[in-house]
């Protein structure tokens, strides 16, 4: 069993820590949960919400039906009353005139004034559901103490008191094991993988959605002994990264599409120069400014192609926490190992969807740095200079206009990709073995799409499964080959409007997909949304 919170206010109004602290109480009661974040590009008004989905197995998808609303104004409730279920519950202010037997109308506000603050009947709410799911209280202090300090952490604590006494027992919420998974987004978990990496020199400028990835660091400079640079603007930023990494730093840089579109020269030019170089792409929708707080995987084409000219690139998405973290891990070992520029793709959804997952286990990590050639580092060897440039040069450095020359550095740089291709690892399979329908997305929809693959074969009709890509450049052909020639019927699932991952496949495969899955509205996909457009497919062509 699992239920689905909505909490929903205009911005300012403290969402965030509501969720924060309801989340982490649940995941310290011992249950699994899966928090999605809808918040628009303002700083004050609008309307945001955050869903809490919770229960006692692991869970892959946020979904639409609603057990229960936390209303922090009247427009939550109008806007969301539709998706709540019939036995569901909304909670909001007395205040509010809007009429639903399922409406639960109490003094949140008057039993803040009450306490002094008028701010903390946010909290008060928290209680009462914590009172309709069965859940006490307890260990509610040591959470709120964590984000507050003092008299707030004090009057919070009194507010959820004082909130579970203003509502009567409705569901039976019991946690199947004891606490021992760790709460985490995606943002976080790659910044995890940048500093166990041993990464040492982080350069950005903020943009929505990656620039988390740089406050987390910037948390864990001192302790883990990295610089962090806030930089004037994304070029700035990428040449930083490639000057560290010349000089011998495993470095990094991170943004969104339009920052990335900045850094297009400077990653030809740590083509050229063969200079490590790992770049964080987080994903929104585009183009230019787009919808900057949402989500979308429309940079795949783009940053496999980015840059004039031709050099060997890896491309890697990342699928969920665990995943950002240990590929992140991986792409400063390709980056380093083959002198290249690896990207990583992620996207709004990811970042900041947050999750329980088992504990990262850092004694798996393995770091290699084996280079491909020798490489020498400035300042490493008396007497010694280290050149490089971003015209075409010998092994030496030295600039030149030979077209022998041109061409066995081409070869060189080019015999790269070659060689990632055995490091290639397979996307995720999931389903029946031999499945008539195969489903091939990429990155962040791996959970929604496993959710939505236990749904559909769960009707007992059709066999569904799903190659889920992380690895996406150079594209592992393998097993798609194997999959897409047992599968009577192919489709892509993609947040996108063009099919991007269907048209790589079919470029370097031949293999058309049949159908697409296809959501580019800036909203996440979810695992009711793959499901039903499946059925509508399949239903298509019996």
């Amino acid at each position: 069993m699992n239920y689905n919170i909505l909490i929903g206010g205009a911005a300012g109004q403290g969402m965030d820590t509501l969720a924060a602290v309801f989340e982490k109480l649940l995941k310290r009661k011992g249950f699994q949960i899966f928090t999605v974040r809808d918040y628009m590009s303002r700083i004050r008004g609008g309307h945001n919400f955050i869903q809490v989905r919770f229960g006692t197995e692991r869970l892959y998808s946020h979904c639409d039906e609603l057990d229960g609303i936390i209303a922090l104004n009247a427009e939550t409730i109008e806007l969301h009353i539709g998706r709540l279920k019939s036995e569901g519950f909304a909670i909001a202010d007395e205040d509010v005139i809007y009429e639903d037997k399922r409406l639960l109308k109490l003094p949140l506000k008057k039993a803040a004034k009450d306490l002094g603050n008028a701010r903390v009947s946010g909290s008060v709410a928290i209680g009462a559901v914590l009172r309709i799911f069965g859940i006490e209280p307890e260990g509610v202090e040591n959470v709120f103490k964590e984000i507050f300090h003092g008299d707030a952490a004090e009057l919070n604590i009194s507010a959820v008191k004082k909130g579970f006494t203003l509502t009567a027992g409705k569901f039976a919420a019991v946690p199947k094991d004891k606490d021992t998974s760790i709460l985490i987004n995606g943002n976080e978990a790659t910044a995890l993988g940048v500093l166990a990496a041993g990464c040492k020199f982080y350069s950005a400028y903020p943009m929505t959605p990656s620039t988390s990835i740089m406050n987390y660091l910037a948390g864990k400079m001192t302790d883990a002994e990295i610089v962090v640079e806030q930089a004037e603007d994304e070029i700035a930023a990428v040449n930083m990264a490639i000057g560290a990494s010349y000089a011998g730093a495993r470095a990094m840089t991170g943004t969104s599409g339009g920052g990335f579109s900045l850094m297009v020269e400077a990653l030809g030019l740590a083509g050229m120069m063969e200079v490590p170089l790992v770049i964080a792409d987080v994903q929104r929708p585009g183009p230019v400014t787009g919808l900057p707080t949402r989500t979308e995987q429309s940079d795949l084409k783009f940053v496999i192609s980015a840059s004039h000219g031709e050099f060997p690139r890896m491309v890697i998405a990342l699928k969920n926490p665990e995943d950002a973290f240990r590929q992140t891990i991986r792409a400063f070992e390709l980056a380093e190992k083959y002198q290249i520029p690896v990207i990583l793709l992620s996207d709004q959804f990811l970042a900041d969807t947050t999750v329980t997952t088992a504990p990262f286990d850092f004694s798996k990590i393995e770091l290699n740095g084996s280079g491909i050639s020798p490489r020498v580092i400035p300042g490493r060897q008396e007497g010694v200079t280290v050149m490089a440039d971003s015209d075409e040069h010998d092994e030496y450095g030295h600039i030149t206009e030979s077209a022998e020359v041109r061409i066995r550095q081409m070869d060189k740089r080019m015999h790269k990709l070659e060689l990632m291709k055995k490091e290639i690892q397979e996307p995720d399979f999931m389903g029946e073995e031999n499945c008539e329908v195969l489903l091939l997305a990429w990155g962040s929809t791996w959970g929604p799409v496993k959710a939505a693959i236990e749904l559909l074969n769960r009707d007992g009709g059709k066999k569904y499964g799903a190659l889920v890509f992380g690895d996406i450049w150079p594209l592992p052909v393998k097993q798609l080959k194997q999959k897409a020639e047992n599968a009577k019927y192919l489709i892509n699932v993609e947040q996108n409007a063009t099919g991007q991952l269907a048209s790589l496949v079919s470029e370097a495969t031949g293999i058309f997909c049949n159908a697409s899955i296809l959501k580019y509205d800036g909203r996440a996909m979810n695992a009711d949304y793959i499901y039903s457009r499946a059925k509508e497919s399949e239903q298509a062509n019996v």
